[in-house]
This record gives C-alpha cells, structure tokens and sequence, in this order.
C-alpha cells in the first residue's frame, strides 16, 4: 500500500492506494485554512496523515499546489493569496518531524499533475494522449500532458506549463478565476461559492454572470492554447468542477471563441474517444490526485523518472 496526501486550498485528504489496481482503499480528510500561520497548516497534514495510520518508514506521496519547490521540498508561496505563511518553510522536514509514524521518504509533486496523472491512468483521461487537466478552486492549477509525460514548454503550453503564469487584460488570470476573483466580483462578503452557484440555479442573474464570466474568460484563454497544443481532451477538477452543471455551458462558449471547440455530442454525455474534443470533469473527483500521487511514488521505487517530475 503507497500512503498519499493531497493537499487543497480549504481541504488536505490523505490515503491508502493499492499499486496493483489504484483503488483507494482508506482515506481520511480534514479541513484546513489557507490562511492559518505555518504550523497550523502543517499541523492539519500531520494529524490527518496520522489518521492514516501508515507504517514508519513509509514512502509517501504529496500532492499540492504551487509555486512550490517539488525538488527540496520548499514552499515559494507569495501573491498567490493561499499558503503565504509557508513560504521559504521546508515542508519535507516539518513533516518529517511533525509526524506520529515517521516516512522513510517524501514524494512531492504539482497537485494539478497528480490529478492529470490519476485521470490518464484509470479515469476519465483513458484513451487521450494529448491532454490538458485544468483544477478549479482557491486558483488554477494546470497540467499539460502528452504520450505520459508532463510538459513544461512547446505549443500552446504555458511558462512553466502553468496557466496561472498567463494574464487577461495585462491582470493575472486568478483575478478573473478563482474563488477570491468569484467572491470580489459577487460583492456579498457573507457569500461563498457554493452560495453563488445555489443562487445561480435558483435563477438569480447577478450569481449566474459572476460564474458565466469567470468560465467564459477562462476558456476563451484556454482555447488558443488547446488548439496549440493539439489536445483532444480538456479535464476539469478541483472543487468548483463540482458544480459541472454551470461550469461547462460558459467555458464550452468560451473554448469555441478561442479556436478550440469541444464535440457537442461530447458535452451532452457521449463518452470521449481519442476522436472527439473532449470536455469533461474529472470522472474520479477527489481520488484522482491521490492516485497520480501514487504513480509518483511506483515511478521513483522502480528507479524509473517519471517524465514530467
């Protein structure tokens, strides 16, 4: 069993993955504040990784957003309005310490690839070899992946292969979308997002053009770049992926605008095909980073370097 932790904007989950077929045999979840001092964070991961109850000496993989530095295990955020307190913080030693069953080793890898990486290998990324995973929630994660390997740079992929790195207007993009973008433009500060959608569906139009904007914008930058790219698959999670329903009507518009339009037949329910232009949302929802997590992990035991990490 490979022991993971995916760590989210407002959530951290940690779990059991069976390498032979990927299933998640046991999890456990906790809430966490993107805002709390440093050991507040850390100490959330730790308690819901000791909830775990993994062997000491485990090598456990670690899903989590950037700007992060994968390689040493360093936190780098700043601007970014999640994590501040983490930055420069060497999360591999405090987790090393902070842990009741100490690892033997720590994997860490970009949450947005875990989740692409989980897609592709029994999800809803099965069959595509040129693929892009878009994660909607706090900000926007992004993976740009083709024949297996995480990409960095080529066509229509990003700096660093990171779409918050691209602007709208000369503004970065999470000030059009991401939840702090959604709740500024809504303008009620007793509001959250799960509020705007509920509102939205129950027809109130401010609601639906804050998330109309917000999708539109993002597929309408998203599109030049699938087309690039030469996708055939756009894959959408992350929370606010949750709510599909008004998620794909804008982004789908916004997506035709930018040069790349998802088969309508597609969107209305027929499963993907490497033959189609696929936009869906994630088919394993918060499972799927949890098994890119632990691909990472069989990659490195296997002494193979996994493209991309």
């Amino acid at each position: 069993m490979i022991p993971v932790i995916e760590v989210g904007g407002t959530h951290v989950t940690a779990g059991l993955v069976a390498p032979a077929d990927g299933a998640v045999q046991r999890r456990t979840h906790r809430p966490l504040d993107p805002g709390a001092r440093a050991e507040g964070i850390l100490g959330a991961v730790c308690r819901c990784a000791d909830a775990l109850d993994a062997p000491a000496g485990a090598v456990w993989g670690v899903a989590l957003p950037g700007p992060f530095d994968y390689a040493r295990g360093i936190g780098l955020f700043a601007g970014v309005g999640k994590f501040e307190a983490l930055y420069g913080v060497d999360v591999r030693a405090a987790l090393f310490a902070g842990m009741a069953r100490r690892p033997g080793r720590i994997v860490f890898l970009n949450d947005a690839h875990a989740f692409l990486l989980g897609e592709c290998s029994t999800g809803a990324a099965v069959g595509h070899t040129r693929v892009v995973g878009i994660t909607l929630g706090t900000g926007v994660g992004s993976a740009f992946l083709a024949d297996g390997r995480i990409l960095y740079h080529g066509p229509g992929v990003p700096p660093e292969g990171r779409m918050d790195l691209t602007t709208v207007d000369g503004a970065p993009l999470e000030e059009s979308v991401s939840r702090r973008a959604l709740l500024a433009r809504y303008g009620d500060p007793g509001a959250d997002v799960r509020d705007i959608a509920e509102r939205a569906r129950a027809g109130e139009r401010p609601a639906r053009r804050v998330l109309d904007e917000a999708f539109g914008t993002l597929g309408a930058v998203l599109g030049p770049r699938l087309a690039a790219f030469e996708a055939t698959a756009l894959f959408v999670g992350g929370s606010m992926a949750g709510s599909w329903d008004l998620v794909a009507p804008a982004l789908h518009t916004g997506l035709a605008k930018g040069g790349w339009t998802p088969d309508a037949a597609d969107v209305n329910g027929r499963p993907p095909t490497r033959h189609t232009r696929a936009m869906r949302p994630a088919a394993l929802a918060g499972d799927a980073a949890l098994l890119g997590a632990a691909r990472a992990v069989a990659a490195r035991d296997t002494n193979r370097r996994e493209p991309g990490w």
